[in-house]
């Protein structure tokens, strides 16, 4: 047993380096995989308690991330971010402009809401873009991914990294008053030959105490912002030419595509109305052709982009089906073509876009949409028609139905199960990302966010004080706006299930754990030491050593789980070395959260990788003079901010 007690660091230190290289070389096992089976392997060996292993899946942090993401889910539900990402761009017309609006608000939003979600919800956004102007994305979506890294070491709640280095702050702070009390009771009992000994280490301890608290809300802006700038001025200057030109793969495609029909009618609470066509951006929509204005049998033909948009006004298209799915997302417009179509926000909710076929057996052959009565046959509603390689009538409600038409359908979201093999459709198939948005709780949700925000910058100043209770813990902020959200229906419960990145969560809880292992079986001291010992106890190269290891590692595996194994060697190096842990823990809260050198350093560069067509050569020609020039800002501010 003893023998077993001597080897836990060696234990610690194996499985943490086996964890590594499985991440490297069995790219088939799930990362989340890896680290429970690293979690159980110390727990079943003895180096840290069962309570202790799984201490990580109720951690602030943890619980923190996950309400952050439902949080963002009904924000994009509601249509917020898809009207952010609208107006950032604006009236940019080529991909430096469009760089340029899209720097300061998306590093500024990324100071406040996860980098993760930010990046979900811009993608679609940009790839529209470039589609309408024939532009790459593969020059936008990588410094879409490097500004939100870089606006999420701005505020505490920006990135998962900084929540994991926060919740290992606690555990540190828990530790170090436990080794207090022990030491305490220790030379109460001690000798007068063994007191000084005693007295020396509970002065180092009682020393770094105070340097290891939780980070407050905007501490890490202090080096944060610097680097968030060079970081922007970087990509606005120098950094898109390193980018490749590809086309969007989607847009290769396009011509293949069908192409539907539609009718749309304009609401009395449309914000379109009163607008000129081209100031309500109808001029260059996303792959769609506006052909005529229907204006209480008035007929506009062709359309002018100064001609204005009224209430009632039916317009009529012609555009992809993708691109049909964002026209029903501005609020107030509706598709005309069959009455039953349901518009209401909280009906709408349940319903969601198909395309079926029409087989020569259906028995809506020869009748007109208008009179098909998709609504008691099939509960579903008309909303645009294709016909391959014929012009359709403008008007939709009076098109004869024939065989082989493509119809795109709002129905239930049971309709492909209960359609798909009914004789009446050749094919059914559902359309991706064609959920309504809930712009009636666009208003609300916003609201809820603002009082987040304002609440979390408000937690770092309640969390010294007992009576702040839980109105000092991030965590049950981000959890309390995420219930609301669903109580308000800005989101349902199941939508905000499936807003949960499992593997995300289970890895940083995991890790969380590890970590754990390697301070209790004393592997972060020796590791510690070993560092001490060989770079010497230069406080400034052992700061450059920790800074480049956390790199290095969160280059290769996810940064959270570097983040949490890291930081009790930067706090053992302090209490090893007499210097001040602050600094290390700040130079591994940044060095984990700023991954610009490869595909899988960061979860956001593996996000636009498809979408661009980028190659891991691409992220280490663009991303390497980021890094560099992040490390020497980085190097340079932090021993001034917090002294050795």
């Amino acid at each position: 047993m003893e023998l077993l007690q001597a080897a836990h660091p060696w234990i610690a230190i194996g499985t943490t380096v086996a964890v590594f290289l499985a991440i490297q070389f069995a790219r088939r096992v799930p990362v989340d995989l890896l680290f429970l089976l690293a979690l159980c392997a110390v727990t079943l060996l003895g180096l840290i308690t069962p309570t202790m292993a799984i201490s990580g899946f109720s951690s602030r942090a943890v619980i923190a991330i996950s309400a952050l993401l439902v949080v963002s889910a009904g924000l994009r539900k509601t249509g917020v971010l898809d009207w952010i990402g609208s107006k950032i761009l604006g009236n940019a017309n080529n991909e430096r402009s469009a760089l340029m609006r899209l720097t300061g608000p998306i590093v500024v939003s990324a100071a406040f809401v996860l980098n993760t979600a930010l990046v979900a919800m811009m993608m679609p956004v940009i790839l529209d873009w470039c589609r309408q102007r024939n532009l790459s994305p593969s020059k936008l979506l990588l410094p879409l991914s490097y500004l939100t890294i870089l606006g999420g070491v701005c505020t505490l709640i920006g990135t998962s990294t900084t929540l994991v280095v926060n919740e290992k702050l606690r555990d540190s702070v828990a530790i170090v008053e436990a080794e207090i009390a022990s030491l305490e009771t220790q030379i109460a009992k001690a000798t007068e030959e063994q007191r000084p000994e005693l007295e020396l280490q509970l002065a180092k301890r009682r020393q770094v105490l105070p340097n290891v608290q939780p980070m407050g809300f905007f501490e890490i802006s202090w080096i944060g912002v610097p680097c968030a700038l060079v970081g922007s001025l970087y990509m606005l200057l120098i950094g898109q030419r390193f980018l490749p030109g590809k086309q969007d793969i989607m847009e290769q495609l396009g011509d293949q595509q069908r192409e539907y029909l539609v009718e749309m009618q304009v609401q009395p609470d449309c914000p379109l109305i009163d607008k000129t066509v081209e100031a309500a951006g109808l001029r260059n929509l996303h792959g769609l052709f506006l052909i005529e204005i229907d204006r209480d049998g008035d007929i506009i033909t062709p359309v002018t982009p100064r001609d204005f948009v009224r209430a009632g006004d039916r317009l009529v298209f012609t555009g992809l089906v993708n691109t049909i799915v964002d026209l029903e997302k501005i609020p107030g417009l509706i598709p005309a073509a069959d009455r039953t179509y349901e518009f209401h926000p909280q009906s709408r909710v349940q319903r969601h876009l198909t395309e079926v076929v029409l087989s020569p057996s259906s028995p809506l052959i020869g009748t007109t949409v208008r009179k098909a009565n998709f609504r008691q046959l099939y509960n579903a509603a008309v909303v645009a028609v294709h016909r391959n390689g014929q012009r359709l009538p403008n008007k939709i409600g009076n098109i004869v139905l024939e065989i082989g038409d493509t119809l795109l359908l709002q129905t239930r979201s049971d309709f492909i199960v209960q359609h798909r093999n009914n004789r009446d459709f050749y094919l059914v198939s559902s359309v991706d990302d064609a959920e309504p948005r809930r712009h009636d709780r666009a208003l609300l949700s916003g609201g809820l966010m603002i009082v987040l925000i304002a609440w979390l910058c408000l937690t770092s100043l309640f969390s010294g004080f007992e009576f702040a209770g839980g109105f000092g813990s991030p965590a049950i902020a981000a959890v309390t706006i995420a219930a609301l959200m669903i109580l308000t229906q800005c989101l349902s419960a199941s939508e905000a299930r499936s807003a949960l990145d499992i593997q995300v969560i289970v890895t940083i809880a995991a890790a969380l754990g590890l970590g754990n292992a390697l301070w209790e079986s004393g592997a972060a001291q020796m590791i510690a030491e070993a560092l001490v010992s060989a770079v010497g106890s230069n406080p400034w190269v052992l700061l450059v050593v920790i800074y480049l290891m956390t790199v290095i590692f969160t280059e290769t595996i996810t940064n959270t789980a570097v983040a949490a194994l890291l930081l009790p060697i930067a706090v053992a190096i302090g209490q090893q070395g007499d210097l001040n842990p602050r600094p290390f823990i700040m130079a591994i809260a940044i060095g984990a959260s700023m991954a610009f050198l490869t595909p899988i350093g960061y979860q956001t560069n593996l996000m636009v990788m498809g979408p661009g067509g980028y190659t891991p050569r691409d992220y280490l020609k663009s991303g390497l003079p980021l890094a560099v020039l992040i490390a020497i800002t980085a190097m340079t501010l932090i021993p001034r901010i917090w002294s050795f």
